[in-house]
């Protein structure tokens, strides 16, 4: 007789369901697991531990004593007291007086003269002169020799430099500056001119304009004559 087996009994047929639920469950499980709630756990059989941290650290002072000092002990007392004679003669001592006669003479060493050294006082900026030098055919008080003398600079400048120079040395438009520096001296002569200027013509004109300047009074500090700095700055246009 021949078994005969029933499809429906065949499980392979239900092994992707049975994959399937496995899977599922798993998927369950793991969720379940992470969505759990855990608690710690809290230990309080001893009690809260508290530190004080403000609290001072006692502090320990030591006292230095210093050993007392031995006790010298006292001379021993002699058995017999015996009084000498002080016979040794002193001798006192004569002081004499400084007092002086009218009669005597009073001798008095010669005094000699010592010569103070003059103060060797150097060249003086134009700013911070006492006394300006005097321009020729200047006059006035302090304030209207000093705008004075920059009066007849400015006007000597504009009509012995020559400004058709510029012109002919190609010198890009605009305004151009040329700074001249000299010195009038003790005697009131014009000394160590010197020029910045964009061109060595130039340079050089300006050096020549200044040296024209003629003799002035030279300018005083404290009363001497001193050589005084002047700084002129020169401007023209180049069109």
């Amino acid at each position: 007789m021949q078994i005969k087996k029933n499809p429906k009994a065949n499980l392979e047929n239900y092994s992707k369901l049975f994959m399937q639920l496995g899977l599922v469950l798993a998927l369950l499980v793991v969720y379940l697991a992470i969505e759990k709630k855990t608690y710690d756990r809290v230990i309080d059989e001893f009690g809260a531990v508290v530190l004080n941290m403000d609290e001072e650290e006692e502090q320990i002072e030591l006292e230095i004593v210093k050993p007392p000092k031995p006790k010298t002990p006292p001379p021993p007392t002699p058995d017999k007291i015996e009084v000498v004679e002080d016979e040794k003669e002193v001798e006192e001592t004569v002081i004499e007086s400084t007092e002086t006669d009218e009669d005597e003479a009073i001798e008095i060493e010669e005094i000699i003269e010592v010569e103070e050294e003059e103060d060797v006082l150097e060249d003086v900026p134009f700013a911070i002169i006492e006394d300006v030098p005097v321009y020729p055919g200047c006059k006035g008080n302090k304030a209207k020799l000093r705008a004075c003398l920059q009066e007849k600079i400015t006007r000597h400048v504009n009509r012995k430099f020559n400004a058709d120079l510029a012109s002919d040395l190609g010198l890009s438009p605009g305004v151009k500056r040329i700074f001249v520096m000299f010195k009038i001296d003790k005697n009131g002569n014009i000394t160590n001119v010197m020029a910045r200027a964009p061109h060595k013509r130039l340079q050089s004109e300006a050096i020549r304009v200044i040296k024209l300047l003629p003799k002035m009074i030279p300018g005083k500090q404290r009363g001497r004559p001193v050589g005084v700095k002047y700084s002129l700055p020169i401007a023209f246009k180049v069109e």
